[in-house]
């Protein structure tokens, strides 16, 4: 069985989240520099089964793209050609950093733990992977 991985795709960081293999739970895997995105997901790949591939969506309040999608757009069209057998879909992350400081917070996590940005990409990554995971339940 495979995995389901997510990608919480930034400028300078992105945040990656993975399943289990039954793909009930989703867990950070890590957070790597945006230019050693497609090195790392192709490594991973040659050793993981992933069945799809879920990048996080940026929208605005009003439901429209967000500009980062002038930088995602061409990451996604490169994934896609770097590994074209797995499928790639879009999933909404507005509000995920949020909800990721906010997990943090409850976890409690000191303010120098809190201030990681890598820490909050892959938790922001796991959000939007357990977001979509409910989202294919229901």
């Amino acid at each position: 069985m495979g995995r389901i991985l997510a990608i919480d795709y930034g400028k300078k960081r992105v945040g990656l989240a993975v399943t289990d293999p039954l793909k009930i739970i989703a867990g950070g895997l890590t957070t790597v520099e945006a230019s050693q995105t497609i090195d790392f997901l192709k490594k991973y790949t040659a050793q993981n089964v992933v069945e799809l591939i879920v990048v996080g969506l940026p929208k605005t309040v009003k439901n429209t793209p967000s500009e980062s999608m002038n930088y995602i757009r061409p990451f996604v069209g490169r994934l896609k050609k770097e590994l074209p057998d797995i499928p790639v879909t879009f999933y909404d992350e507005r509000f995920t950093s949020v909800l990721a400081h906010k997990t943090m917070l409850d976890a409690g996590l000191k303010k120098k733990d809190r201030a990681n940005k890598a820490l909050v990409d892959e938790i922001s990554a796991t959000i939007i992977l357990q977001d979509y995971l409910t989202s294919i339940e229901n």
